[in-house]
């Protein structure tokens, strides 16, 4: 699936839209979804998810604290096994939010995106300030020709699951209750750079994990369990999130991951980790072989969790 802008999208055929950030593509998400590919497959239409970028709270608050679950590709990548057909992101900037509803229903909605049917959730808001409801744009709709289909509070509230538990639930290192509300693994993708060799001079060889996205969320430092599909074959290991503060000083995150039973090149690769479980939090060790005996403790550690795994 191409990511596209609302300027570039040129319509196949008419679509049913749903609109939102859909940051995680979380279980909440996947139900908004599931009715979006629903409607789209019955009726012959396209399945469009519109969303926004950079997230409104970047703009309207200046808040660049926030960050996200999902880089715009995972989250299309997400989508697209939803069975979307089209991910329209539009940049969110001061002008755009200060759209009143009918500019913003009329040029976006009706004459870029030649909506014929639009679901929302049952608190949608649109426009400056947020300011026009549901029954606003049904009023529209009725004007300019689309359909309107509300997913109602108790489908979506018997979920419980929002992207700012999940993203408090990541900045704990709480992967478990992550990956529960998002319905799939938490992951991280990114390029292997060259690193300074130590985990080598360890007997414990690792990639060096580069991200290109500064918005992405990273979850809490600590050693997790993870897995990555490399060449078509999954792998397991342990990764480490943090300063290194045993062996390093430049007070600079680091992302490494140790590959079980692998020792292949993997300079240059983009990998898609994804996070299983989080072993244990970052420590600084008086010397190397006190941090090469608990690294063998985590290698212990994550071959049993990994074995209770499989059993599931």
């Amino acid at each position: 699936m191409k990511i596209k802008t609302a300027a570039d999208y040129k319509r196949i055929k008419d679509s049913v839209v749903t609109i939102g950030t859909f940051d995680g593509v979380h279980i909440g998400h996947q139900k908004i979804i599931s009715r979006l590919v629903h409607i789209a497959q019955t009726n012959d239409l396209q399945a469009l998810v519109l969303t926004f970028f950079p997230h409104p709270r970047m703009v309207v608050q200046e808040d660049s604290s926030i960050k996200l679950i999902n880089t715009i590709d995972e989250k299309a990548a997400q989508l697209q096994q939803l069975g979307v057909d089209h991910l329209v992101v539009k940049e969110f900037t001061k002008s755009f939010s200060r759209l009143t509803a009918l500019e913003y229903v009329r040029d976006v909605l009706v004459n870029k995106l030649k909506v014929k049917h639009i679901i929302v959730g049952y608190d949608h808001h649109f426009g400056r300030n947020r300011t026009a409801t549901l029954d606003d744009l049904i009023e529209f709709g009725k004007f300019y020709g689309f359909e309107v289909t509300q997913i109602d509070a108790q489908e979506i509230g018997d979920v419980a699951v929002s992207s700012t538990k999940i993203r408090t639930a990541l900045h704990e290192g709480k992967m478990n209750i992550a990956n529960t509300f998002l319905g799939y693994h938490f992951m991280i993708t990114g390029a292997v750079v060259s690193g300074k060799g130590l985990g080598s001079n360890l007997n414990f060889p690792t990639a060096n994990i580069q991200i290109e996205e500064s918005y992405k969320l990273i979850p809490k430092e600590g050693v997790y369990l993870v897995q990555s599909y490399i060449d078509g074959e999954r792998k397991f290991g342990m990764m480490n999130i943090g300063k290194n503060p045993t062996v390093s000083q430049d007070n600079k995150i680091h992302i490494e991951v140790h590959f079980f039973d692998f020792d292949a090149n993997l300079y240059g690769k983009i990998l898609k980790i994804e996070f299983l479980d989080h072993l244990r939090s970052e420590i600084k060790f008086p010397n190397l072989e006190a941090l090469k005996a608990q690294l063998e403790k985590d290698k212990s550690t994550a071959k049993q969790r990994i074995n209770l795994l499989s059993k599931i």
